[in-house]
């Protein structure tokens, strides 16, 4: 009976013995585990403002095909992120108030950075006999940064010059 006894303490005993082979679930440096935090990463504002940057060169170049692409990668971009901090504002909100707080700014970088990528698209469709194409673009950007922003502004003269509208914008 006294054998029967001594088998929990040899199996506590054995048990808690450390093997060579553990995996350990730690990470020497916690900012590696951000991985987006990166500006470098795909999924951010810097890579939009890469894009518009690269669709630059192009256009000086005078490379209109590999600009639109650089251009319209950019504004797929924004609209996804825009799209991601909205939803997390939305789903956030009288939970934790830091978090609508810093994705309503995140998403206002974005749509800013939308706006400057419409414009630059337009500005591409206009210079290559396009402007049906470039109205959409306009309007969005007056949709998105409102009629009194510079950005809002700047796309209501570009419909003016274009004929589309003709009453002028005051405010």
């Amino acid at each position: 009976m006294k054998f029967l006894k001594l088998i929990p303490i040899l199996f506590i005993f054995f048990g808690n013995v450390p093997y060579k082979n553990e995996v350990h679930a730690e990470i020497k440096n916690p900012e590696d585990f951000r991985v987006l935090s990166d500006e470098s990463k795909k999924l951010s504002i810097s890579n939009v403002e890469y894009f518009i940057k690269e669709g630059d060169k192009y256009i000086k170049n005078g490379d209109f095909e590999k600009a639109k692409d650089f251009y319209l990668d950019a504004r797929k971009l924004a609209k996804q992120l825009a799209s991601f901090y909205s939803d997390l504002n939305s789903s956030f909100k009288g939970i934790d108030a830091r978090i609508p707080k810093e994705m309503q700014s995140k998403g206002k970088q974005t749509l800013q950075i939308l706006a400057e990528s419409n414009e630059r698209l337009a500005s591409m469709y206009i210079k290559t006999e396009k402007p049906e194409v470039a109205v959409p673009l306009l309007v969005e950007t007056i949709r998105i940064m409102s009629p009194n922003s510079p950005e809002g502004k700047e796309a209501y003269e570009r419909l003016i010059q274009l004929g589309f509208v003709e009453t002028k914008y005051k405010g």
